[in-house]
């Protein structure tokens, strides 16, 4: 028994043979010779010349293969005395041999086999003796005879004894052809990376390639929006080859709003905005502006689009529109302008103008929006003024200078506010009007001063000053302050001395004038608080004026007849007349009259402390023919009625005249205008303040 692989000597004794120089020896495998083989003289030593019998040895070097397991080996001796000798030939016992091998393990260290073949059938196991084999997985037994599924795929331990023990890893692997698995719809979001798997079984190894649109595409580690779309997957190998479709979606914020652009629009006319994005899922739209009743709304297939109708003063603004979905948003905000109306504060406070009386019970001002839609404000609240209450209480002993603000931010408008006007007013605690020089009298057409004091009065800037002239309103002045600062000039809220002054010229006509002054606060106040000085009366100094209508420039006088001259002067003080003529002149004077008898030139002269007038008056003689005249008319009438009375007595002797009694007349009692005599005629009768006369 021999064991492969292993080398081995065979050895061939020949004992006692002579002579050794013809001597061969032959090596045979079965009858096949293999080798011939020099001798090796084992006694007497090695002497190969010898002529004497020698033992021999033929040695067959011989290392077994499995092959070789069962060859018969022998030797023969061969004796060749030719040519004058015998030819003999010995053979020795044929030597059987068993080679020892193995086990072994006659596969690679990889096996590939198809499904439901086995191991055993893929892997041979050779040795003499015949090895038990065993087969583990996992360090769990295995049958070798089980078929294979790709499951039983890994990693193999192979355990073979024989003469040997031989254990073996050997990777198995189980040929199938490709599974594909890709998921039909595949969603992702923009610019992150993907987990898109499409995982596929087979061995070999299939390959896998991704088609768009029937050319090959490789799949970015990140995918955006132009990504998305329709792929087509194959997956090949040796076996086989299938395929899938995968729909990507990829999600992605909405992108930049383009269309929304600032705009200007004609008060009355109606615009549209239109607000459009692209995203997936679809963006929803939101606006932010100030709402108003005129503002409509509407989505559709994506776009959202606002109609403002008959722009008004509060459309104008910010407009913004956002963009939204599960992924971002994005938001626009533009400027509408309406041409022809100004931009509108959105807020009111009630009362305005409020105005209260110093030390009066104290009122509050509430502020709040225009609009109903409460969206609309962000924020309100009174400037300076901690609490949110939005009703601000004034404190009528100090606030003097106060401006309530009311503040608030709109949505699209901003930012904004409105005052409260209010006013802390207080009348003067009094009131007086003066000359500036403390006189109580002026002389005529010299323009003097008065002026009015205004005691403690708020505010200097409301103050209105009205010159009365008895009972006429003479002038409306502004004032001053003690600084000589005009009032509507001054900052100052707060009670102050005020004055105002006006200059006057009087006339003659205006002797005995009453003036006063009334200091009005111009608030908005029904009626409006005034306080009126006590009354100065003034006296008008003027130089004497004639009465030149009852005095004529000329006078004419007739003989034998005196004329009185009446020299009449107006003037304050009492003016004195002195009259100057010719002393000649025959004249009388009395109270001032003077009376003359003849022609002449007299001089009237009126004088007071103010000053002096004169009239010169020049007294012409005339004939008097007045007595002529009224005695010739007198005579015509005289005869003129003579005449009438003549022609009427013939012509009613000759036409009319009856006789009639008087005596005892009765009177009609049915007309109280007719007299009836005894006779049946009548004859109207007049009825003169209950007396009746017959003509």
């Amino acid at each position: 028994m021999m064991v492969e692989g292993e080398e081995y000597n065979i050895t061939c004794e020949i004992p006692k043979i002579a002579p050794v120089q013809n001597l061969t020896v032959k090596w045979y495998n079965g009858d096949r010779i293999i080798e011939s083989d020099v001798l090796e003289i084992i006694e007497p030593n090695n002497l190969k010349n010898t002529k004497q019998p020698v033992k021999l040895l033929s040695t067959f070097p011989f290392t077994p293969t499995r092959n070789d397991s069962g060859a018969r080996f022998r030797c023969e001796a061969q004796m060749d005395l030719s040519p004058v000798g015998p030819h003999l030939n010995v053979s020795s016992q044929e030597l059987t041999i068993t080679v020892v091998f193995g086990p072994d393990v006659q596969c690679s260290n990889i096996i590939e086999l198809m499904e439901n073949e086995s191991l055993e059938e893929n892997c041979n196991i050779a040795g003499n003796p015949t090895p038990s084999v065993k087969w583990l997985k996992d360090g769990q037994p295995f049958n070798s005879t089980t078929p294979m599924r790709r499951e039983n795929a890994g990693m193999y331990t192979l355990q073979a004894n024989g003469s040997l023990s031989v254990q073996k890893n050997i990777q198995v692997h189980v040929l199938y052809g490709p599974e594909l698995n890709c998921p039909s719809i595949y969603m992702a979001e923009e610019h992150t990376p993907h987990n898109l798997t499409c995982t596929v079984e087979g061995f070999p190894e299939p390959v896998m390639v991704w088609y768009r649109d029937d050319e090959v595409v490789e799949l970015p580690k990140t995918l955006t929006r132009l990504d998305a779309g329709h792929y087509l997957i194959t997956a090949s190998n040796n076996q086989s080859n299938v395929n899938a479709t995968v729909e990507i979606i990829v999600h992605y914020q909405p992108s930049e709003i383009f269309e929304l652009q600032d705009l200007e629009v004609h008060i009355g006319s109606t615009v549209e905005l239109k607000c459009s994005s692209s995203g997936n899922p679809r963006p929803t739209y939101t606006w932010n502006y100030y709402q108003t009743d005129n503002v409509m709304e509407e989505n559709e297939d994506g776009v959202s689009r606002l109609e403002i109708h008959s722009a008004t003063a509060y459309n104008m603004g910010t407009y913004t529109c956002h963009a939204w979905n599960n992924k971002g948003r994005i938001s626009r905000t533009i400027k509408v302008t309406v041409i022809g109306a100004e931009q509108e504060c959105p807020l009111e406070i009630t009362p305005n103008p409020m105005v209260l009386e110093y030390r009066s019970r104290a009122q509050g001002a509430t502020c709040s929006s225009t609009s109903a839609i409460s969206t609309n404000v962000k924020r309100m609240y009174w400037e300076g003024v901690e609490s949110d209450n939005m009703t601000w209480f004034t404190n009528t002993n100090e606030d003097w200078g106060m401006t309530p603000v009311c503040t608030a931010t709109f949505q699209g408008i901003g930012k904004c506010q409105k005052s409260l006007n209010f006013t802390l007013y207080k009348k003067p605690d009094s009131v007086s009007i003066y000359h500036v020089r403390r006189l109580s009298s002026v002389e005529e057409g010299k323009e003097f001063q008065l002026r009015c004091d205004i005691v403690s009065i708020a505010p200097a800037q409301n103050v209105t000053v009205l010159w009365y002239k008895n009972q006429d309103i003479l002038k409306e002045t502004g004032c001053q302050l003690e600084n000589n600062k005009t009032c509507k000039l001054s900052d100052v809220r707060s009670p102050v001395n005020v004055s105002a002054t006006i200059n006057v010229n009087l006339q003659r006509k205006d002797d005995e004038v009453v003036f006063r002054c009334e200091a009005r606060l111009n608030l908005r106040l029904n009626p409006l608080p005034t306080t009126t000085s006590s009354t100065l009366k003034i006296t008008v100094l003027y130089k004497p004026k004639i009465n030149t209508t009852k005095l004529p420039k000329e006078i004419p006088v007739f003989r034998g007849y005196p004329e009185e001259l009446v020299c009449e002067a107006d003037g304050n003080p009492t003016p004195k007349i002195k009259w100057g003529y010719n002393p000649e002149s025959h004249v009388n004077v009395s109270k001032g009259n003077l009376t003359v008898y003849g022609p002449g030139i007299y001089n009237c002269t009126a004088s007071n402390d103010v000053g002096s007038a004169s009239y010169e008056v020049k007294v012409i003689l005339k004939e008097d023919y007045l007595p002529l005249i009224a005695g010739f008319v007198a005579v015509t009438v005289v005869a003129i009625s003579t005449i009438f009375i003549f022609i009427y007595s013939i012509y009613y002797k000759n036409t009319k005249m009856r006789h009639y009694s008087l005596k005892n007349p009765k009177f009609s009692m049915h007309n109280g205008n007719v007299a009836h005599s005894n006779g049946d005629l009548q004859f109207p009768m007049t009825r003169l303040s209950k007396q009746y006369i017959c003509i």
